[in-house]
């Protein structure tokens, strides 16, 4: 099912540092796959849970229209190049807002796939940039608090 996308710099759930998925239940399983439709019926390239106004560490991914969508529960960064690049990002909950954001080039990433299975993602260029956005979101940052 398709949610509804929280917007807005001040809205509280957005703002919020989303609390860690103890569990992966049928209802966790369900939620992911709105997460799923939500971003596909946006044309989004990555989406957190809070921003469906579900305030637990939650991110979906697809980079490329070619890719399937994957899941990232309780993510984490865990290193991050020391090289930076900017790149002009947009965002779902802030429509029409495109801003200049420096983000690492290369990530290294870990977290639960969907079957509770630890998955390590070492990255970079346009997924790396997407996680690194989604897992702020987790912690209440928005791209127009990274001027």
């Amino acid at each position: 099912m398709t949610r509804k996308i929280e917007t807005g710099t001040t809205n509280p759930v957005l703002r919020q540092k989303a609390g860690e998925v103890k569990e992966i239940t049928p209802q966790t399983k369900e939620l992911i796959g709105d997460m799923f439709e939500t971003l596909a019926a946006n044309n989004g390239v990555g989406l957190a849970a809070p921003q469906i106004g579900q305030p637990l560490r939650i991110i979906v991914l697809k980079p490329d229209s070619t890719e399937r969508t994957i899941a990232l529960i309780n993510p984490q960064i865990r290193k991050k190049s020391w090289r930076k690049e900017i790149m002009e990002e947009g965002c779902l909950s802030l429509p029409g807002v495109y801003l200049p954001v420096k983000r690492a080039k290369k990530i290294v990433v870990a977290g639960k796939n969907i079957k509770g299975e630890k998955v390590i993602l070492e990255t970079e260029g346009l997924l790396a940039k997407i996680i690194q956005h989604e897992v702020e979101h987790l912690d209440g940052i928005l791209i127009s608090d990274k001027k």
